[in-house]
């Protein structure tokens, strides 16, 4: 009863004429009858383009691990990726939650969506997709103008790496995220599409889901020549197998976060 309350009050009960409409990640219509000036946002990757595209000062919470920028970090949490609370987001009576396809919520997120309140999911398969996310944000966010021109601004960047890798020689790669438990991408992570851009082959491109789990005996099997990770320690980890091509040739290298 509580939370159909909070629903209530927040006004999501009430019709109104749709003004604006996108298409999110899963090919689901999203209508809003006005920019939102309060969003809770359930996905990292969606804050650092929020932020991009000029939708900073709409953000009212977000979920553990959104960590860039780094203004982010002071922002109201309210979950992570093992799970979120569903009064603390209805408190903040926001006007749109993003979400993302994997993020592990999915009795929550059928939850909101009973109570009325708008979802936009984000699914980013490619670099077209990344694009394609951000004019969607920005019209949902009323940035239209900061969206668009960020959007190009990628395109570009990315158009240039595709130019410059085009004939370069294919190397088996390691994208490491997280180690307890170790996890990596799929084929099915817009992570995979970038890796090729930049003329690499995912050594776990088969795996069925976006972000599988895998093993140390895996990734040794697969020989990959370059790992890639977010921490020090974690690429300090693989020195312990100097037989491993990609700790042979010295192909360590660290992501930057953002």
């Amino acid at each position: 009863m509580r939370l159909a309350a909070y629903a209530l009050l927040a006004g999501w009960a009430l019709p109104a004429a749709a003004q604006l409409t996108v298409t999110d990640g899963l090919g689901q219509t999203v209508t809003l009858p006005a920019p939102a000036r309060r969003i809770v946002v359930l996905v990292p990757h969606a804050v650092e383009t929020l932020y991009a595209i000029g939708a900073a000062a709409q953000i009212v919470a977000v979920v553990e691990h959104s960590d860039q920028p780094p203004a982010a970090r002071q922002l109201p949490r309210v979950g992570s990726y093992s799970g979120i609370s569903l009064e603390a987001i209805l408190r903040l009576r926001p006007e749109l939650v993003v979400a993302w396809r994997d993020g592990g919520h999915p009795r929550e997120l059928a939850r909101l969506r009973v109570l009325g309140i708008p979802l936009y999911i984000s699914a980013p398969q490619n670099v077209a997709d990344i694009a394609r996310e951000m004019r969607a944000l920005g019209t949902l966010s009323g940035q239209q103008r900061g969206a668009a021109q960020q959007a190009v601004r990628f395109e570009q960047q990315f158009a240039s790496l595709r130019q410059r890798y085009a004939t370069a020689r294919s190397v088996a790669t390691f994208v490491q995220v997280g180690d307890t438990p170790l996890f990596s991408v799929s084929r099915l992570s817009f992570v995979d599409s970038l890796i090729r851009l930049c003329g690499g082959r995912n050594v776990f491109a088969d795996a069925a889901v976006p972000a599988p789990q895998v093993s140390v005996e895996a990734v040794l099997a697969r020989r990959p020549q370059l790992i890639l990770a977010f921490e020090e320690r974690q690429l300090a980890y693989w020195q312990r197998w100097p037989q491993l091509p990609a700790v042979a040739l010295g192909n360590l290298s660290l992501l930057a976060e953002d």
